[in-house]
């Protein structure tokens, strides 16, 4: 089975929202960190939001290793009206997220990643799709923006298993944690 990892950038305080207004250490190591989670992915799932904001800027962007990556790699985009723009190897996933994501997840190939995206992210983490959290916590606090964790998920608490912590010289936690069963 394939696993669906997501990868999001936090403030220290939960922000999620527009992290080039809080990130300051954009240096080697999270690229590579970040080099390293793309490498197992085949496919890309996108909220509409999401696919608006990139779609004018990665196709033409040379920010590596996301710029290949992300221009290579098939993207699922989770909207209820026509795209708009051009963008090589996207496709509209034409089902519920919960049930495109359960049967991608049976089919073949490497891991399926999920990129900003905070709504798809909270309804996958809600129905427990999401296999692994990779996430990079910056030393800010943004006091606003929306969070990835804002409390309104009524499903239970769920444990978390820490795979790996690193922190980069500029104070950034590189987190990689596997998601267990929710406790009833």
């Amino acid at each position: 089975m394939r696993k669906v990892v997501l990868y999001q950038l936090l403030s220290l305080d939960g922000v999620a929202e527009e992290p080039s207004d809080w990130l300051f250490d954009g240096g080697r190591e999270l690229f590579e960190n970040l080099g390293a989670v793309i490498a197992t992915q085949d496919d890309i799932l996108l909220g509409r939001g999401t696919y608006d904001y990139w779609v004018d800027y990665w196709p033409s962007s040379d920010v590596e290793p996301f710029a290949t990556f992300v221009n290579t790699t098939w993207k699922h985009v989770f909207t209820s009206t026509p795209l708009t723009g051009e963008w090589a190897n996207t496709v509209v996933a034409e089902r519920p997220p919960v049930e495109y994501v359960a049967d991608l997840k049976r089919g073949d190939g490497g891991d399926v990643g999920i990129h900003g995206s905070i709504e798809l992210a909270r309804s996958l983490l809600r129905a427990d799709l999401v296999d692994e959290l990779r996430l990079v916590v910056a030393p800010t606090l943004a006091h606003s923006g929306r969070k990835l964790f804002d409390g309104s998920d009524e499903g239970g608490m769920r444990k978390l298993e820490l795979l790996e912590s690193r922190r980069t010289e500029a104070g950034s936690l590189l987190l990689a944690y596997r998601a267990a069963a929710r406790r009833e």
